[in-house]
């Protein structure tokens, strides 16, 4: 996998970490907000039913108050309380019932099968004694039982709210209640709209979580696009130049071929010709041939220096012969009798130990960084150069005195900047680096080559 790739993929993966780890707590805390509303509502519902049924059960204790609290107590008087109560409802579902503290019912308006019968071993669906629980708290002093009841509306059992109060001087149970269905109903509409509301944030938070991922997938390969893009254009600017070079240098060498050693080939051709006429002649001058002939060698010698000047600048043989401190010595001499400028020269630490391809890229830089001087450093007075080296790296860096120019302008500029960006990719070939400072005091080129890339 490519490095951009694991960066993005590096970049997406914790982003989707966090999102998990975030939905997972709003999960959490969603459900356990959920419980407590859910827990809270039922414990409000629950207590204003408590409340009313208490209220009934008042009621009907009022309403027979006068029978109960008679000095003349027979059958004749419990039987017209019983009808009372009989009579008294509310709503479809919500009646009286008696029974004694044996649990025989006494009276039931909606189940009077149930009238008569002993019902202190009746359990309901969950193996629960109901009407035991609700002589217990009526015995205690009354209050409310939850149990489970037929509903006589619906003649399906149902959750029931009831409350009891004990009725000592007949020994009677008075109770009501009120049928929680609805209740809970109510709790699961809040159960379910709960559910939604988790499972809506839920799918915002993986939206959210997917949407980034890819705005970040989607940034990343226009990153990589654009970067391609920069990357062939600096690889179709560096074939371009790397073919200007080429034929900048083939331009050169011709130049050299035709005007100097063609030229000298030519003239030392006329002298030997003109040598041999004369010592063809009756009357041989032999003087005259001979100072040919001397010509003739004077311009073979100006040839074969003119053929080492050129195939120095292909290929320095100093540095496989003499090595790089003695190939930058014949440099700085030859670019003093060139330009006139002095140079000083300086060769600190140890240098050696560096292949033959970070010599020749060293050597080159500093051809291009005096040629550069040579053509641009204008009211330059000193040119300085100082080769040094320790154990990390081998350092270059040559600085002039003159007037300086636009390091940024000059690197983006399309047309200019050719030398720069070669002195750039000979380092970026061996590993090495390089730095460039110019202001209005002066240049100054600095190269490092490190030693564990060779």
């Amino acid at each position: 996998m490519k490095l951009r790739y694991k960066i993005i993929l590096f970049a997406i993966i914790p982003l989707l970490l966090s999102f998990a780890a975030i939905a997972l707590a709003v999960f959490y805390q969603t459900n356990l907000l959920a419980q407590q509303q859910r827990n809270t509502v039922e414990q409000a519902y629950l207590a204003s039913k408590e409340t009313e049924l208490k209220h009934y059960v008042n009621l009907g204790v009022a309403a027979i108050s006068k029978l109960y609290n008679a000095q003349l107590q027979n059958a004749a008087t419990q039987e017209e309380a019983k009808a009372i109560l009989a009579k008294l409802d509310f709503g479809d579902d919500g009646y009286f019932y008696l029974y004694d503290m044996q649990g025989k019912n006494l009276m039931h308006p909606r189940q009077s099968d149930l009238v008569g019968k002993d019902l202190w071993n009746l359990t309901d669906p969950e193996g629960n004694f109901t009407i035991r629980k609700l002589i217990a708290k009526a015995k205690e002093g009354g209050g409310a039982v939850r149990y489970l009841w037929e509903k006589p509306s619906t003649h399906k059992v149902a959750p029931k709210l009831g409350y009891v109060v004990a009725l000592e001087r007949w020994g009677w149970v008075l109770g009501t209640g009120i049928y929680l269905d609805d209740v809970d109903n109510a709790l699961n509409k809040i159960d379910a709209q709960n559910t939604r509301n988790s499972q809506s944030t839920m799918f915002w938070i993986t939206s959210i979580a997917v949407i980034s991922a890819l705005l970040i997938a989607v940034s990343g390969m226009a990153l990589n696009i654009s970067e391609s893009r920069i990357a062939e254009a600096k690889l179709k600017a560096l074939a371009q130049s790397v073919v200007r070079s080429q034929e900048d240098e083939r331009a050169r060498l011709s130049r050299d071929l035709h005007d100097g050693i063609s030229q000298l080939l030519v003239s030392i051709k006329l002298q030997i010709e003109s040598g041999i006429a004369k010592l063809g002649l009756p009357k041989t001058d032999t003087e005259s041939a001979r100072l040919s002939f001397t010509r003739a060698t004077s311009q073979l010698n100006e040839a074969l220096g003119e053929v080492r000047r050129i195939s120095h600048d292909l290929r320095p043989a100093m540095l496989d012969d003499l090595g790089l401190a003695v190939a930058f010595e014949h440099l700085a001499e030859e670019f003093m009798e060139d330009s006139g400028l002095p140079v000083h020269l300086q060769i600190l630490g140890d240098i050696s130990g560096l292949s033959d391809t970070s010599n020749t890229v060293l050597f080159r830089i500093a051809q291009e960084a005096l040629t550069n001087i040579h053509k641009h450093a204008r009211n330059a007075s000193q040119v300085d150069i100082e080769l040094s080296g320790d154990q990390r790296m081998v350092n270059l860096i040559i600085a002039d005195n003159g007037a300086g120019f636009d390091v940024p302008g000059i690197a983006s500029h399309p047309k200019h900047g050719i030398g720069l960006s070669n002195m750039r990719e000979r380092l970026a070939s061996v590993n090495g680096r390089l730095a460039v400072r110019s202001d209005a005091g002066g240049t100054q080129v600095s190269a490092q080559i490190p030693r564990s890339m060779q």
